[in-house]
């Protein structure tokens, strides 16, 4: 090391690295910051981000290598110009971000450099003496990220210099310098990496230092500026893990209703602390919500058809990591109108006939239903959904009905079917048929009497009676002038008896009626099944 001494009154010593120069340093303290910001890269290892961090330490302490340079080299006044040792601290950290700090440091010279008016030729003879530094003051420290930390700290103290002596030099003017002790302060910040959870790296601290050593040829008091740089290893003792942040989810159930479908919401809060109460609150743009515990309810009987969100918030203290949110989407539903469909029992019928109309109608949300219907033709009856369509007087061809459907909230759904009313069958007219006229003209002396030409004839009508079983036969009698009208009623009671007696007739299916045609003889009219006897003109006789 060099030290150089003006003499003439201006004195001032400097102290320089024998094998390290100060660009060398500089060197080292830009691939010391280079190393710091890869080591600050965020980690993407998420269990490293889960684990429990370390609290603040509670006391840090510091070994490390110091460098001091004067401002400028040779100034005035300056007995430290270049100077290089190792400087010790001890921080006490109050909380996480202030501390006291207590700094101790040791530094050396092993040349000195004469010069100035009173020396003819400059010349560097060898030399040896210290200076100590005792420092005491605040820190204020950044602990955001776990593994970088800057810091900055203003100390103030003291510096003793002890006397610097020529080596080999025997005599009083061999002390160039005499011990001095002097003010001192420091300003700066600096910057640890840490390794580990015990042990970190100071990458730089680099300081202002403003000494006020007299001259030591007049004892005036003047003050010296100069920087000092220090690294090294820090040790940190003591200080509890902090706890984990409180991270919050939430979950609502179910994620989608009809407006005034309630909503219930859960919330899960993970490391929360024994020591402080838990306090919940919830709130959202969707709903009224009910609820301040970890589970809330949310009521939409207001809330309009839509996408929203409920948020929760846990807190615990009002410290970083003490508290956590939450949010969870939900849907609230448009109401969905009700369907329906229409169907008629039968759907083919004769006018006058009824058809069953049965209307089949759900609603998406379950609300209730009302029932209507109305038909094109004919009168419909009923307001559930079952209905009765009367169609008496209803022309042939097709009826359409329409039902109808409407839920509380006024949306409806309409259905249509059909009723066709049959063309009836054509008419068919059954005629009677008349068979044979039985003749009662020849026989004066018993003008009532069947005789055997009639036979023939009745045969022949009983043949047709057993052949249509279901028909029926009309006998009618007439009378002339010079007969009256009981004689006709004989003459056809005289016939129903052969026709009964002789041949087997059922008496029931003959009818006798009287006539006035002129003659005296007896019409046989047969009558099918289905159809009527003509009676004008004809007067019903006795039945026996």
């Amino acid at each position: 090391m060099r030290l150089a001494l003006y003499l003439g009154g201006t004195l001032s010593v400097a102290l320089v690295l024998g094998a390290t120069s100060l660009c060398a340093a500089e060197h080292a303290a830009t691939a010391i910051a280079s190393s710091s910001t890869a080591l600050d890269q965020p980690q993407s290892n998420t269990q490293h981000d889960n684990k429990q961090k370390a609290g603040p330490p509670k006391v840090e302490l510091f070994l490390g290598y110091s460098y001091l340079r004067a401002i400028p080299t040779y100034a005035t006044g300056n007995r430290l110009v270049w100077m290089n040792g190792g400087s010790a601290s001890a921080a006490f950290n109050l909380n996480r971000y202030f501390g006291l700090v207590a700094d101790v440091g040791g530094f050396a010279d092993s040349q000195l450099n004469l010069t100035g008016p009173g020396v003819p030729v400059p010349h560097v003879a060898a030399s040896g003496g210290n200076a100590y530094t005792y420092l005491f003051g605040p820190r204020l420290s950044y602990r955001k990220h776990e593994r970088i930390t800057p810091f900055a700290q203003v100390l103030f103290g003291g510096i003793h210099a002890s006397p610097v002596t020529l080596d080999g030099c025997t005599g009083t003017g061999c002390v160039p310098l005499p011990a001095q002790t002097a003010f001192a302060m420091t300003a700066g910040a600096g910057l640890d990496i840490g390794l580990t959870r015990h042990v970190a790296f100071r990458a730089v601290q680099a300081e202002y230092l403003m000494t006020r050593f007299p001259n030591p040829t007049t004892q005036a008091s003047a003050s010296q500026n100069d920087i000092r740089i220090s690294s090294g290893i820090v040790f940190r003792l003591g200080g509890s893990p902090t706890p984990p942040p409180l991270t919050y989810s939430c979950s609502v159930s179910p994620t989608s209703v009809y407006p005034g479908e309630p909503i219930v919401v859960t919330g899960v809060a993970v490391n929360l602390s024994s020591k402080h109460p838990a306090v919940y609150t919830w709130s959202t743009d969707g709903g009224k919500m009910t609820g301040h515990d970890d589970t809330a309810t949310i009521d939409t009987s207001s809330t309009s058809a839509g996408s929203y969100t409920v948020q929760g918030h846990v807190s615990q203290t009002s410290r970083q990591g003490g508290f956590a949110d939450c949010s969870a989407p939900y849907t609230v539903l448009a109401y969905q109108p009700p369907t329906i469909s229409c169907s008629a029992d039968p759907s083919s019928l004769n006018s006058g006939d009824t058809a069953r109309i049965i209307a089949t109608a759900q609603s998406p949300q379950n609300r209730p239903l009302t029932y209507s219907y109305s038909a094109s033709t004919g009168a419909i009856h009923g307001t559930g959904a079952n209905a009765t369509l009367v169609t008496a007087g209803a022309n042939p061809g097709s009826i359409t009905i329409t039902c109808n459907v409407m839920d509380d909230k006024g949306q409806s759904a309409t259905a249509t079917t059909s009723v066709t009313i049959q063309t009836p069958p054509p008419v068919t007219v059954i005629a009677t048929r008349r068979l044979c006229s039985v003749d009662f003209v020849r026989d004066q002396k018993r003008p009532t009497r069947v005789n055997n030409e009639a036979k023939a004839c009745l045969d022949d009508v009983a043949l047709n009676l057993q052949r249509n079983a279901d028909a029926k036969l009309a006998l009618v009698g007439h009378s002339d002038h010079d007969t009256s009208a009981d004689a006709a009623a004989v003459r056809a009671m005289h016939t129903r008896e052969y026709l009964v007696t002789d041949k087997g007739i059922d008496s029931s299916r003959i009818s006798i009626y009287t006539g006035s045609s002129g003659s005296r003889s007896v019409d046989t009219i047969l009558i099918p099944a289905g159809a009527s006897l003509d009676a004008t003109g004809l007067t019903p006789g006795p039945t026996k």
